[in-house]
């Protein structure tokens, strides 16, 4: 895979540049910049360049349709702003545009309508890859969090174009590469969410390679009651016991630690009191909502001797402030190693981000990832169609 960065003499060359800029919309206004404000630098990069820039991403799930509501006008409007240059957001349809019509427009950045407008996004269609790449003379991937999909502008495209992958996307590429492969140890791994099925594949995946696994959130559920002690009410998934036990004997087979609560908080439902409480001590009325102090105390300690970790997944009901200690105590925790430059961090998945985001700790942390599913798959060890492409 080549990196843009090596491209020292762009000048007149038009770019088709793959951004994710699908930001969450309400009423029309950004909500959340994030994804924007990550795909700056290869923007800045390019313009530095004096190349042409064509922008090819999308917003939603219009399944080929035009939907007003899922313009790119907004996003349009804020990168314009932050880069103080103007951009021309096409609305033609892609098909009556060529080359020689894009020499027409005098803004160096051109931002093609949404690209899933067009059925054949989806389809990963050849005829589609072939009037897009017709537009440009180089491609650039930079859209990370869409390479999880075999579309036409993140796959197919780049079988017609010299192709390359942008300064985010080495970015999350290297970060991922620090806690799958090239690993400094002790390394390891909390993971949370509702669902273990969801997240078997990864923690088999990391397992052989990890010294620490620690399950917390409503996961850690199954594995407290597999561990024989009543969980009451609280939230857990069924008909998952052969999961548990998998996971069980192969951390064992692979002398990787396997930590789930030791002590826990509860409350009669969501906004109930919280209650600390022994994992014998549980009711059946009552619901496990945050992991308890000496089990915070265990987490502190095995991250005070980690060089590397990952997080992905709350350690509890985090929306509300009572029940958010477990997990403000863990992130607190990586963001003093990460200021003591001990640790190597790397933080994914929507619930993580929006904490550490209430926080203001997104800085202080080696590499926080906005992929969602990409980021989710790299991890189980499955070959991304995007990565591939580049390949």
């Amino acid at each position: 895979m080549q990196s843009i960065s090596v491209l020292k003499d762009l000048a007149g060359k038009k770019v088709i540049l793959r951004l994710d800029l699908n930001v969450p919309l309400k009423n029309g206004k950004i909500t959340d910049t994030t994804r924007i404000d990550k795909v700056l630098p290869t923007i800045k990069f390019l313009l530095k360049q004096n190349s042409k820039i064509i922008i090819l991403s999308h917003v939603g799930r219009p399944k080929g349709k035009i939907i007003k509501d899922l313009s790119l006008k907004p996003i349009q409007e804020d990168i314009e702003k932050k880069l103080n240059e103007k951009i021309n957001l096409i609305k033609k349809n892609i098909y009556e545009i060529n080359k020689d019509l894009l020499d027409n427009f005098s803004e160096k950045i051109l931002l093609i309508e949404n690209i899933r407008f067009y059925p054949e996004e989806e389809k990963n269609d050849t005829n589609f890859a072939k009037h897009l790449s017709s537009l440009g003379d180089i491609y650039v991937n930079d859209a990370f969090s869409c390479s999880h999909r075999a579309h036409t502008s993140v796959c197919e495209i780049s079988k017609f174009l010299p192709s390359f992958s942008g300064l985010q996307l080495d970015l999350e590429i290297g970060a991922l590469k620090k806690i799958t492969s090239n690993i400094i140890k002790p390394v390891t791994c909390i993971i949370g969410g509702s669902k273990i099925s969801t997240k078997i594949n990864i923690i088999k995946n990391l397992i052989p390679k990890f010294d620490n696994i620690v399950i917390v959130g409503a996961m850690a559920n199954n594995l407290i009651e597999h561990d024989g002690y009543n969980i009451g009410k609280s939230l857990k998934e069924e008909n998952v016991n052969s999961i548990v036990n998998e996971i069980l004997s192969y951390s064992i087979e692979k002398n990787c630690r396997l930590i789930f609560p030791e002590d826990v908080v509860v409350a009669n439902d969501l906004n109930g009191h919280p209650k600390i409480k022994e994992l014998n001590q549980i009711k059946l009325n009552e619901m496990i909502l945050d992991i308890g102090p000496k089990t915070v105390e265990s987490i502190c300690n095995i991250i005070d001797n980690t060089n590397t970790i990952l997080w992905n997944g709350p350690a509890g009901y985090f929306e509300n402030p009572n029940f958010a200690n477990g997990s403000t105590a863990i992130a607190k925790k990586i963001v003093e190693k990460y200021k003591e430059d001990k640790i190597y961090s790397v933080v994914g998945g929507g619930d993580t981000v929006s904490l550490i985001n209430s926080l203001n700790a997104v800085k202080d942390f080696n590499f926080v990832s906005t992929a969602g599913g990409a980021f989710l798959e790299y991890l189980e060890g499955k070959e991304l169609p995007g990565i591939s492409a580049l390949n």
